[in-house]
């Protein structure tokens, strides 16, 4: 089962950002409700589009990096970690999946309602609730990036009405490769095929949402499998991921020019295992294993440094595994000594040991990540006191 969400009833995350008295005695009712109506009857169903009238779209609010779709309502994107969350009063609500390959959770309350895998493009109905306050929460599990995948909102049929999306007071946004996309962490064994990679992908229960359930927040997710800091798994030629962050969607058609909502309080960084994973090969440019690392030191220390001005006010946490003297544990830690000689001050390496990597393809496990989710914990409860 996928973590319970935090939604701060008592008040330290969501209350603090509430605009009046009403939707802090709102927010009461809809953690009074996950008690009185649970999510435990709720029922996900496909439904036909005439069987759906006189809906109303709910108020939404998007977890991660996402862009409305010209051809089609809603929006398309194609970083891991997208949630779509609403709350609303009713029994029943309807939401819209577009096409694509992907694994949806739905959770009601903070509750596992559905899975839904490969799911036809269409409208669903979730059904069986108790006639109170919710909070719908729809959660991408997959990794994609043969292309985008779509959706098309939530809404309400008559009988349910919207209320406000909660509100966190605090984000964390999460940068990295397969070890951030949870890459074949369900897996109960190493040797996986392509298909069973992408079926025990779980990005819900990678360390990075882990991490933020801890803390309330909310979060977004810029990770893709394979890719370094200058050099990508095997030397494959494709955007690293300093390349690939500036564009909601990896074909380079759709730019991030940047979200002013979007400020999170802690940018965790783990990127160098695909720099340094695999050997040199003839016609790479760089001669030597030395001429690599000066290289990814020095592309490390820009790309931090130009997240540093689109986040003025983080804190970053570069976070790599291995025992001392790993080669890529060495490598980070060089990086944010470099940082520092730089000038920036709000930087910190946090190692992470003792990770058996059994997941697929000697990838961190279940249990991996929660060692991982784990040992950033303790870093952030050593920082100042969250907002």
């Amino acid at each position: 089962m996928a973590p319970a969400l935090d939604y701060d009833c008592a008040g330290t995350g969501i209350r603090s950002r509430m605009k009046s008295s009403f939707r802090a005695f709102l927010l009461t009712c809809v953690c009074a409700a996950s008690i009185a109506a649970p999510a435990d009857a709720a029922t996900v169903a496909h439904i036909e589009a005439a069987a759906a009238e006189d809906l109303v779209p709910a108020q939404v609010a998007i977890g991660g990096r996402a862009t409305t779709a010209p051809d089609i309502a809603g929006w398309a994107w194609q970083w891991p970690g997208l949630y779509f969350e609403t709350a609303f009063a009713g029994r029943e609500a309807v939401f819209d999946v577009g096409p694509g390959a992907t694994i949806l959770h739905v959770h009601v309350d903070g509750r596992t309602a559905a899975t839904l895998v490969k799911p036809a493009p269409g409208l669903y109905r979730l059904s069986g609730l108790g006639n109170g306050p919710h909070i719908l929460r729809i959660q991408a599990a997959t990794e994609n990036q043969a292309g985008p995948n779509r959706f098309g909102g939530i809404f309400l049929p008559a009988g349910s009405q919207a209320l406000p999306p909660p509100l966190r007071a605090r984000r964390i946004e999460f940068v990295g490769d397969s070890h951030t996309v949870g890459y074949g962490n369900l897996s109960a064994r190493r040797e996986c095929s392509a298909d069973e990679v992408w079926a025990t992908t779980d990005n819900t229960r990678a360390y990075g949402p882990l991490l933020a359930a801890r803390y309330g927040a909310d979060y977004r997710v810029n990770a893709i499998s394979g890719r370094g800091i200058v050099r990508n798994y095997g030397g494959l030629a494709a955007d690293t991921l300093p390349l690939a962050y500036p564009w909601l969607l990896f074909d380079h058609s759709v730019r991030d020019n940047g979200d002013r909502d979007w400020q999170p309080h802690v940018v965790v960084i783990a990127l160098g295992t695909n720099d340094f994973s695999t050997p040199l090969a003839p016609g790479e440019r760089w001669k030597t294993r030395e001429a690599l690392h000066a290289d990814y030191e020095r592309g490390y220390v820009a790309f931090v440094q130009s997240l540093r001005q689109r986040y003025p006010d983080a804190r970053f946490a570069i976070w790599a595994t291995g025992a001392p003297g790993d080669e890529v544990r060495e490598a980070s830690s060089h990086v944010v000594d470099a940082l520092r000689r730089a000038g920036e001050t709000r930087v910190d390496f946090v190692p992470v040991e003792g990770l058996a990597m059994d997941g697929c393809d000697w990838h961190p496990s279940q249990a991996d990540h929660r060692r991982i989710a784990g040992v950033l914990a303790g870093y952030l409860d050593r920082l100042q006191p969250w907002p």
